[in-house]
Order: structure tokens, then C-alpha cells, then sequence
């Protein structure tokens, strides 16, 4: 089945770039309770490219036989990055998907006609 970009969970996929349909690296389970946890799209997705770069830390490590090598201790550092980078962007409001909202006291007396408690 073709990835949603239009869901949650495919802009998940997109920004974790889990996008190989044949090679996913996550289930739709596995981003359905990221998002469940994380309660955005980009706090999601972060926390699946930690996840991701755990698992290619303790998979791939630094192998090398003969011209061949991989340096998963690296690409876990890369993919660790951009994690920090979409946090960086939540905390700084650039553009997250979350819904809030402010909890503001009110009081309808106060200055009105000059009245103060």
C-alpha cells in the first residue's frame, strides 16, 4: 500500500524518512504510539529517528572487511541531529501540527469603569 502523505503517520514517515514501502523501518503500530506518546507529527517523528538511530548503533556499529565499510555509530549521530533539529523546531514553534491552547485568568470587573480588586 502506498504511503498517505496526507495522514499523521505518513508525514511521520516522510520527515523519518521511513519512506522505502518495500524497506519500512517502522511499523504503522510502532508511529501510531509515537504519536500517541509524543502528541505532534515532528515530537513523533523525532523519537522515531532516535529510535531508528538506536537500532543502527547496535545493529551496523563500524564494520570493515576488505574495501567495504559502514559506520553505523555515524549515521546514528545523523539521524540523532535531525531529531534534535524538529525538537528545536516544536519548542520554537515553527510550524508544529500540535493543537493547544493557553489557560488565561479572566476576570470581567477588573478595570472596568476603573475598578480594581
Amino acid at each position: 500500500m502506498a504511503i498517505d502523505y496526507t495522514t499523521n503517520l505518513g508525514r511521520v514517515r516522510l520527515l523519518a524518512a521511513d519512506t522505502d514501502e518495500a524497506n519500512l523501518l517502522l511499523n504503522d503500530p510502532q508511529i501510531e504510539a509515537f504519536l500517541a506518546m509524543e502528541g505532534s507529527v515532528k515530537l513523533a517523528a523525532a523519537q522515531a529517528l532516535d529510535t531508528i538511530a538506536s537500532s543502527e548503533a547496535l545493529v551496523s556499529k563500524v564494520i570493515k572487511t576488505q574495501d567495504i565499510s559502514t559506520d553505523g555509530v555515524k549515521v546514528a549521530a545523523e539521524l540523532r541531529a535531525r531529531a534534535t533539529e524538529l525538537r528545536r523546531q516544536v519548542n520554537e514553534g515553527d510550524g508544529d501540527d500540535s493543537v493547544g491552547f493557553d489557560v488565561v485568568d479572566f476576570d470581567p470587573w477588573t478595570g472596568y469603569l476603573g475598578y480594581v480588586p
